[in-house]
């Protein structure tokens, strides 16, 4: 009888004692009770008396204190009523434990092998994607080596009860253990037949690199001479001296280097180079140097009980989660709502036994450029982790067809079966013990831009999967990677070629070396482009990884840490570059024959392998047909339409070429810096005492502004363009650090002294000036202003229409809080367009709208929608507004925020859908209520970024207007909305 718990006396009714094959007797607090008969069982748990028949998985729960029943007695619906009585004190422990409670009907453990599992790829949110994938396989009857998967509720549990496991679990692990055992007919910890594990974590969000792995787990002295005398002592010793530094590093919190150390010290005494090339004796050697490094290292003897060390094993990958590099991977890649990491344990299988043996990598298809063949590693002799880690560099997968026929046919015909199962490419681990293939883990591949459009191109193609199901396949930053710049002429710096490595992640980068993560980040704070070269890369380096354009490695292959996290950032990367040699402390890199300082200036072209020196020149890439195609699935399918912000007609053609429907927003303000004769024009405006003045300077914009305009509906030929007035407050065309020269520029072209002008900037400044004298304001203290402004545009659009160009003008009116002001403001621009209409001969139909940025100008949208026939909602003011952030002193605390989970994103990249989301809601239900016609659209920096469109999309509004560049991003985000 357990400690603490009084011994009752407990009978069940005849009816509850159905008995037979199948009754399983349950536990109070671990101990097993049967009913007298030896029918039935029961479970009553430490907080509240259950009592459960598993063999009919019918639940009773206490109507009265000792009695329970079911809702029915009747025997034909197979329910039963069962009493309990329950004689002495009630089932609780003497001094509860201070734990989180948990049910046993949340199952926490789940078991699979060959041809069975308890799991399957659709619970990853509770098995993670690791152990759901595996649990696939297993099913499927693939060869994946027995295992089980602690779930990741077990991973909430713990960190909500204090870091420590719930109660019951371990229990449960200990049974699934017993079943991992029988089907491999070895038990942990025996000497004379061991099994040994691996254990690794597994979030529902695939995190590369940020959880560790324990291999070889269960050995000790005892075990490792009892491995030695079945498998050869140079395995046995290998194998031992992974565990320990694993063990040491992952569970212990051990420094890796200082086991590395021990490692290369002995290879240099021996002049060898490789692991490999040590001997036994040399292993075992290693083995007891590593064994003092983990006692100077903890003050106490390694543990030698094998379910300690599997216990240690999971509270430390349970302890990883809140790491601060997960911590920090999470937040680059804005991965929230998990509960934790699950924890995967599996029987180990053997890659390094010798050359029958050996351990890999590969994707189903290529993952840089989506061919169709297998693509991977393969290092013989190797063991878990090695391919990854970049301890050697691998070679390519068809060394293994070479030594290993039988092994790879099978595992080419998995790949088949997965792509298949999955409708996906495939990231796929897998180990070869003596000719016989075991498949460790798959999941979805990671891949780039270009990868992902051939791949669901070709998918569809195949009939694999439908153009709905590959429009979800591709993400939007994948549409993002294949406009990042490519080198303009490769041939015109062949000569500056200083070495070549492995094409880790395509695209081109320019940059100045570092040498450390740390100084990748506060360079990049500082705005300047840098290189991050590295021997290798680990977990630790991914904040400065995100900051740096590129990244060079020393070491490592295609499917190295470096690799990995840099294709699926869309960063360029070149590793495996065995020709660099990185002094750290010295900050100096040899590549080649040349000696690199930091600072110094480095190019990477990721998809050759190339390492140049100095500055190269960068230009846009060309878009393939297999995304012209793949972007006419995903216009056909989208309800949105997308359209651009552009201001000349350089931006306009872009933005058509990349698929823009209309221009969404063009600021007009952005067309005064184009010249010095503009600026001159504006300042001079600014500067007018009179009317007559201000009008002269607007006469030298007005031809200005409609040639801009004319070269706009040129571009954008039988596209709608929307046009705002100006917005700016003028403070901006007098920008305070250039005010010397400004006051000596304007007294020479103007008749005002330096007095009267320094006077006049003195009135235009401003305390808060994004809240002051800018927008329709403008337009109202100085309608020839808006005048000369609209002017220009209804005569652009003549001149076009009768060049036979179809134009269809926008005016929209900015930071309107009132009716009134737009009142004013619509009645000057109508009354503009009836004066060029009879000036000119003909007319033009165009319409006028509005910005919604100010909120009280969402909630009385209904009013304003009288006065205008679209509404375009400005984000970037409507967010700062809302929230009462100044976008020019944000990033003061913003950054704070951030990373104390005080906001989750930065409001101005994702919209903020429960506030300045649900204003966006309001004016667009109020507008259509007044004015059903009512056209609504945003033309904010959230017009490009994939949620916010989501969100647009399901408010149901017509149009986003997006950075032209970002145009087809925010098309495939509408069409995910619409086959979600």
């Amino acid at each position: 009888m357990s400690a603490g718990i009084k011994t009752p006396f407990v009978r069940f009714t005849q009816d509850a004692c159905l008995g037979g094959e199948g009754h399983v007797a349950h536990q109070i607090n671990n101990v097993p009770y049967k009913c007298c008969c030896g029918g039935g069982s029961f479970n009553i748990t430490n907080y509240s008396p259950l009592v459960r028949n598993y063999h009919h998985q019918q639940l009773w729960k206490p109507k009265k204190k000792s009695k329970f029943e079911s809702k029915s007695n009747r025997r034909s619906s197979r329910t039963v009523v069962v009493v309990v009585i329950v004689v002495g004190s009630l089932l609780k422990p003497e001094s509860p434990p201070q734990q989180q409670k948990s049910s046993p009907m949340n199952k926490r453990v789940f078991t699979f092998g060959k041809g069975r599992s308890e799991g399957n790829k659709g619970m990853k949110s509770l098995l993670g994607g690791k152990g759901a994938n595996l649990a696939e396989m297993a099913s499927i009857g693939l060869s994946v080596p027995p295992g089980l998967t602690i779930s990741t509720e077990a991973c909430q549990e713990y960190q909500m009860n204090g870091k420590s496991l719930a109660q019951g679990l371990w229990e449960e692990v200990l049974e699934g253990l017993e079943r991992i055992e029988r089907d491999m007919g070895a038990s942990l910890g025996d000497p004379s037949n061991p099994l040994l594990l691996s254990v690794r974590s597994g979030a529902a969000i695939s995190m590369p690199g940020m959880m560790d792995t324990v291999l070889n787990l269960g050995l000790n002295d005892e075990v490792v001479a009892g491995l030695a005398s079945k498998s050869g002592e140079r395995f046995a010793y290998d194998s031992y001296r992974r565990f320990l530094d694993m063990f040491g590093n992952v569970v212990m919190d051990i420094s890796h280097s200082l086991f590395e150390e021990r490692l290369q010290k002995l290879k240099e005494s021996k002049g060898v180079e490789l692991d490999t090339d040590l001997n036994a004796s040399d292993l075992k050697d290693l083995v007891e140097q590593y064994k003092k490094v983990y006692l100077a290292a903890k003050g106490e003897e390694f543990p030698s009980d094998p379910r300690k060390q599997l216990l240690l094993a999971i509270q430390a990958v349970f302890n990883s989660w809140d790491s601060p590099r997960a911590i920090k991977y999470r937040s680059i890649n804005q991965i929230t709502g998990l509960r934790g990491t699950a924890v995967n344990i599996q029987c180990m299988v053997f890659g390094n036994m010798g050359n029958t043996s050996g351990t890999g990598v590969l994707f189903t298809r290529n993952p840089s450029t989506g061919e169709k063949k297998l693509y991977g590693e393969f290092l013989i002799n190797a063991q878990g982790e090695d391919v990854v880690a970049g301890i050697r560099t691998p070679e390519d997968l068809e060394v293994m067809n070479q030594c290993m026929p039988e092994a790879y046919k099978e595992l080419e015909e998995n790949c088949k079966i997965l792509e298949n199962q999955y409708k996906d490419m495939m990231d796929i681990e897998f180990t070869v013990q003596e000719n016989r293939l075991w498949m460790l883990q798959c999941r979805s591949g990671k891949r780039t831009g270009k990868g992902a459009i051939k791949i669901a191109v070709d998918m569809v193609q195949e009939g694999l999967v439908t153009t709905s199901y590959a429009i979800k396949m591709v993400e939007p930053q994948h549409l993002d990677q294949l406009l990042h710049p490519q080198f303009e002429d490769p041939s015109s710096y062949k000569d500056k070629v200083i070495a070549h490595g492995l094409p880790a992640s395509p695209g081109a980068a320019v940059g100045q070396i570092v040498f450390s993560a740390d100084d990748a980040e506060a360079w990049h704070a500082q705005g300047k482009s840098v290189i991050l070269v590295r021997a290798e890369t680990s977990p630790e380096d991914i904040g400065g990884m995100h900051a740096a354009s590129g990244i060079l490695t020393a070491r490592g292959g295609m499917t190295s840490h470096a690799a990995v996290v840099a294709r699926g950032w869309g960063k360029c990367c070149v590793s495996g570059c065995s020709n660099v040699r990185i002094n750290d402390n010295d900050k100096i890199a040899i590549i080649g024959d040349k000696m690199l300082k930091e600072g110094d200036w480095l190019s990477l072209n990721g998809s050759t392998g190339e390492v140049i020196m100095g500055k190269q020149t960068l230009c846009p890439p060309a878009l393939s047909a297999d995304l012209e195609t793949f972007l006419s699935w995903v216009d056909k399918i989208r309800r949105l339409k997308v359209m651009a912000n552009a201001d000349t007609p350089a931006d306009a053609q872009t933005a058509r070429n990349n698929g823009a429907e209309g221009i969404g927003l063009c600021r007009t303000e952005h067309m005064f810096f184009a010249s010095d004769e503009r600026i001159k024009a504006v300042r001079q405006m600014i500067m007018a005492a009179t009317l007559e003045q201000r009008k002269a300077a607007l006469d030298l914009l007005l031809p200005y502004q409609r040639s801009d305009f004319e070269g706009i509906f040129r571009a954008m030929d039988g596209l709608p363009v929307t046009i705002r007035l100006l917005d700016p407050p003028l403070h901006e065309f007098l920008p305070e650090g250039d005010i010397e020269q400004i006051v000596r520029e304007l007294t020479s072209y103007t008749d005002m002294t330096e007095d009267e002008i320094l006077s006049r900037v003195e009135k235009l400044s401003e305390v808060n000036p994004m809240l002051g004298f800018r927008g329709c304001r403008l337009g109202i203290s100085y309608p020839e202003l808006t005048e000369m402004q609209a002017r220009a545009i209804f005569q652009a659009a003549i001149n076009m229409m009768n060049h036979g160009f179809k134009v269809f003008p926008e005016i929209m009116v900015p930071l309107v809080g009132t009716p009134q002001e737009l009142e004013h403001q619509a009645s000057l621009i109508r009354d503009v367009a009836e004066k060029v209409f009879s000036e000119m001969g003909t007319s033009i139909g165009y319409k006028i709208g509005t910005m919604i940025e100010i909120p009280r100008a969402a909630l009385v949208a209904d009013e304003i929608a009288e006065q205008v026939e679209f509404f375009s909602f400005g984000t970037n003011d409507l967010t700062q507004m809302t929230f009462g952030y100044s976008r020019d002193d944000v990033g003061k605390f913003l950054p704070i925020y951030l990373s104390k989970g005080i906001l989750q994103h930065d409001p101005f990249e994702v919209l903020d859908q429960r506030g300045v989301g649900q204003l966006i809601k309001i004016a667009t239900e109020r507008g259509r209520a007044a004015r059903p016609s009512l056209k609504v659209g945003i033309c904010g920096e959230h017009g490009g970024e994939p949620s916010s469109v989501a969100f647009f999309a399901e408010t149901g509004l017509d149009y986003v207007s997006c950075s032209p560049f970002r145009v087809p991003i925010a098309r495939l985000a509408a069409a995910q909305v619409a086959v979600s």
